[in-house]
């Protein structure tokens, strides 16, 4: 199979592009023929060795949509030929390839409705806003949330899946993005290059930062007496909250069915759209880095196999 991989960590000169080992499919596992996965903001702290050390050589990618192509022993929930999409488990990667093997138990089918496209870029961004929101926040109608980065694929899956649940939603962008993250519903947009929420006071129920550093210091100083605060861009653990009544939190994003479920009857509702997505082909997965760390870009950066 083709694959992008590295055989040493550093920029984005290392990645490659050329032919790997096809996975085989174990027990409890189905091989997928992926027609599309995603580029996620962790992926060049891994090609750059900002995480656990892996064995090398090493495919990056921990979410896609493709067809099943071959059944593990005692696989019995799918069949070769159906769509599916997903998440692959906690510390495993290997969607920037042609083929996968995932433990079957965690993976969705895709439905008609949703573009191979179109359910790569919410797999992960989904896994993780509703775990976020739902899960963590324990987000409630009437509240007020602020959400931080709205452009990028997580955050706007958040506007999105907040104002469904009834929540005033407030986020900050640039001015290119402003229009962008209304049209996802939010209540009121800051342009962050000249608009400091934490001006805004001690006003949110809840605050979910999808962008670290500064921003996710700054984020307890605008939550409520009794408010809580979730992270996703601040290492696998949440920051010391300053305040003693604020509480800092760290969302899981299970890989699970159940969410991937969620995800698609929240679609299916028109509650939540797919985000934008600029598409590349696998052997430009360095020129898809170099925009990812760039992070001023808006929604997803998607690798389409054919």
């Amino acid at each position: 199979m083709k694959a992008a991989y590295f055989e040493q960590h550093g920029g984005p000169e290392v990645i490659k592009y050329g032919d790997r080992p096809d996975p085989v499919a174990g027990p409890g596992d189905i091989l997928v023929d992926i027609a599309a996965s995603t580029v996620n903001g962790a992926d060049w702290r891994v090609r750059e060795g900002s995480y656990a050390q892996m064995k090398l050589p090493h495919i990056m990618g921990r979410d896609f949509s493709g067809t099943v192509a071959a059944l593990g022993e005692g696989v019995t929930d799918f069949k070769v030929g159906d769509a599916v999409f997903g998440v692959l488990p906690a510390g495993q990667e290997g969607t920037y390839a042609e083929k996968v093997a995932v433990k079957a138990a965690v993976i969705a089918k895709k439905p008609p409705s949703l573009s191979d496209v179109d359910a790569a870029a919410l797999a992960l961004t989904g896994l993780t806003a509703i775990s976020a929101i739902e899960d963590s926040l324990k987000l409630k109608g009437g509240e007020t949330i602020l959400i931080t980065g709205g452009a990028g694929g997580v955050a706007s899956f958040g506007i999105q899946l907040a104002k469904h649940i009834g929540a005033r939603v407030v986020t900050n962008t640039s001015a290119a993005n402003m229009d962008y993250v209304r049209g996802l519903g939010a209540d009121q947009v800051l342009d962050y290059n000249k608009e400091d929420f934490a001006k805004l006071g001690q006003v949110f129920d809840a605050v979910f930062d999808t962008v670290g550093g500064e921003t996710a210091q700054k984020s307890f100083s605008v939550a409520k007496p009794g408010g809580r605060a979730a992270f996703i861009a601040s290492g696998p653990q949440a920051p010391k909250s300053p305040r003693d009544d604020v509480a800092s939190l760290r969302p899981a994003a299970t890989r699970a069915r159940a969410p991937l479920e969620r995800i698609v009857a929240l679609h299916a509702a028109g509650a939540v759209k797919p985000p934008q997505v600029k598409l590349y082909k696998l052997s430009q997965a360095a020129d898809a880095h170099r925009v990812s760390e760039g992070r001023h870009f808006r929604g997803k950066l998607v690798f389409q196999m054919k």
